[in-house]
């Protein structure tokens, strides 16, 4: 799996000074002229301080204009509130689906709890679409080879091309009005949540990561409990995934996009040529990105075919634990990429550098055994409390699925590697025949097995990608040494 642009998982830039902040500034700080009115007035709730003074802060920026040509308030190169804020930011977002899911389950029932979370998935693609693996390189654009308007023009481009691609894809299934309309918000929701990215990258490339963190808590957080209060309420999944939808695009205008721009340099204008820059150099890293996520997608398209919408349902919640084994892994290596570079560029530590592979690939196996003897211990119960459905039944394709976690999570290490090895052009053409053998096997083991036959070939799909890749990195490996010795095999 490729290193995913997921928003908070990129490396840092290098710190830029920021002469216009006071080095303890903080968002929940107060501004003299705040702290003189809440003397007058009286103390306030936390919340509803920080609130307050957010509001009171925007409605003068607009008033005076601009956003972008305001003084910034707060500080960058802030370390651990950057680990704190980027781990709160990346853990709500990963738990969003599971929590939506359950919520749907409780109050709507299985059935169309499966509905919604085939809409969750198709949304993820196109949410993924709207990324196109810019992240990675919009943060690391330190000279700002390419504007930030530029970023956005490039940003609000591809999301135009995703919303298009969503109704197609509604008009092609001929879904009913139900499902049409929890699809519309699903993809809304989503698609603004690959918007907010390329805002959070930027204050990410200003060394203000934390806010990031900030903007990305509230958004999932605010999705969640939206949801969750309006299906309550009107007991229509329609509504609730609408209202999701609104909950987004009100986080979007009235928290993400100022905060960028208020907490950032004023960017130069757009330009035609930066944005198709931005196209052509992110293409690679949005094909590998994509198609991962397609090949992980397959046996659900399939499923929605052949079987109940339950099965999505239950698909996906032991999907979950599997997911929580690849977030870990990358929590425990992802921050240690740029340490495996400067060994692999000292030749003489190259043996350290395969060491280290190996020792990544046992610790993976190591959680994965953790992983699967927790699921039977407690998982399992517990995944039965939380949706209201028996998944001791399931305990044996949970297992299964505990085990393509792992080979997932290794997937997404190695092809990490290869990226630092820059030789992850290569690596397209074995995801394009992973997507093929999981067509295949899905096809058949879907229709032959039902539910078992989805998690049997999603497995086998891992699988067949995790020896591909592994061989393809045994093979740049052999011709890095051949280039650095051609005479080593005559």
């Amino acid at each position: 799996m490729p290193i995913l642009p997921r928003p908070g998982e990129n490396r840092k830039p290098t710190p830029r000074p920021a002469p216009r902040v006071q080095a303890d500034a903080h968002p929940t700080d107060e501004p003299a002229r705040t702290r003189r009115r809440r003397s007058r007035t009286g103390d306030e709730p936390f919340i509803a301080r920080v609130i307050n003074d957010w509001w009171t802060r925007l409605l003068e920026a607009v008033f005076e204009g601009s956003l972008s040509e305001q003084e910034e308030r707060y500080a960058s190169h802030l370390g651990r509130r950057d680990y704190v804020w980027n781990t709160l930011g990346t853990s709500s977002w990963g738990l969003t689906f599971p929590a939506l899911t359950v919520v749907a389950t409780q109050l709507a029932g299985v059935e169309e709890a499966g509905m919604f979370s085939m809409a969750f998935i198709v949304g993820t693609l196109l949410m993924i679409a709207v990324y196109y693996g810019v992240r990675t390189f919009q943060v690391s654009d330190l000279d700002e080879a390419c504007s930030f308007a530029s970023y956005q023009a490039h940003r609000a481009a591809i999301a135009l091309i995703a919303a298009v691609a969503g109704v197609l894809y509604v008009a092609v299934r001929g879904y009913d009005a139900q499902m049409a309309i929890i699809c519309a918000g699903v993809f809304i929701y989503k698609i603004v949540d690959g918007i907010a990215d390329v805002y959070e990258g930027r204050l990410q490339q200003a060394d203000k990561l934390y806010l990031a963190g900030i903007s990305q808590t509230v958004r999932s957080v605010g999705a969640v409990a939206a949801f969750a209060l309006a299906l309550l309420v009107t007991r229509s999944l329609a509504v609730a995934s609408v209202v999701m939808a609104v909950a987004a695009v009100a986080s979007l205008g009235l928290l993400t996009a100022p905060l960028a721009l208020l907490e950032t340099d004023k960017s130069r204008p757009v330009a035609a040529s930066e944005v198709g820059l931005i196209f052509r150099q992110c293409f690679p890293l949005f094909c590998a990105l994509f198609l991962f996520n397609l090949i992980e997608s397959v046996p659900k398209f399939v499923m929605e075919g052949a079987l109940a919408y339950e099965n999505q349902l239950y698909f996906n919640a032991l999907y979950f634990p599997a997911q929580g084994i690849l977030l870990t892994v990358g929590a425990l290596y992802k921050p240690q990429l740029l340490r495996l570079a400067s060994i692999w560029a000292n030749p003489r530590k190259r043996r350290r550098f395969n060491l280290i592979i190996v020792a990544v690939m046992a610790v993976i196996a190591a959680i994965t055994a953790v992983m699967a003897l927790v699921m039977h211990a407690v998982g399992l119960p517990l995944m039965s409390i939380l949706y209201g459905v028996d998944f001791g039944r399931f305990a044996l394709l949970s297992f299964l699925m505990i085990v393509a976690g792992g080979i997932t999570a290794g997937i997404d290490f190695l092809y990490a590697v290869i990226a630092i090895l820059r030789r992850q052009d290569g690596v397209i053409r074995l995801y394009l025949i992973a997507t093929a053998a999981a067509l295949v096997l899905s096809l058949v083991l879907v229709n032959l097995l039902g539910l078992a036959g989805a998690v049997w070939s999603y497995l086998a799909t891992m699988a067949v990608l995790f020896v591909l890749i592994a061989l393809e990195y045994g093979r740049i490996q052999r011709a890095i040494a051949r280039e650095r010795n051609p005479f080593r095999d005559r």
